[in-house]
């Protein structure tokens, strides 16, 4: 039996999407995303802001490399993986990214007609596992409202 492990990130791209293919020819898509947190302090109002790097595969990967242009607002939904690898100097580095298995693009000024449905009913995942839809649909419906500041 698998831990869970899910997550849940939304923010905006950082850079255009890369996309590359394996020697197999699968397609996948990289692209960071920022994600801001707004808190109270002293009276005052402050922002975090955290990088997270994301990865796509197959069809999910060629609909993000159309549409993850800097400064999209977009929404992720995924697991972690930790990639760890050594230097030719023997030095052990490790990098923890999100898998996204599902994407929604936050509409923008110059839109694409129908880019969700594109989206919609795909297999997403790296191993042809169906998509975590539930996850998203429970997200997406528990939206809070960001206060005004």
């Amino acid at each position: 039996m698998n831990a869970l492990n899910s997550i849940l990130i939304e923010g905006n791209v950082v850079r255009d999407a890369v996309i590359k293919e394996t020697p197999r020819g699968t397609q996948v898509c990289t692209f960071s995303i920022a994600s801001n947190r707004y808190y109270r302090q002293d009276d005052e109002y402050e922002q975090e802001t955290s990088f997270f790097e994301v990865e796509t595969w197959a069809k999910l990967a060629e609909a993000c490399g159309k549409n993850c242009l800097k400064g999209r607002g977009i929404r992720v939904v995924g697991r972690l993986k930790q990639d760890r690898w050594t230097s030719p100097e023997g030095k052990n580095f490790s990098k923890v990214k999100v898998v996204a298995e599902h994407v929604e693009f936050k509409p923008q000024f110059k839109n694409k007609p129908g880019m969700q449905a594109e989206l919609d009913g795909m297999d997403t995942t790296e191993d042809g596992a169906m998509p975590v839809e539930a996850l998203a649909e429970a997200a997406a419906g528990k939206e809070q409202a960001v206060p005004a500041f």
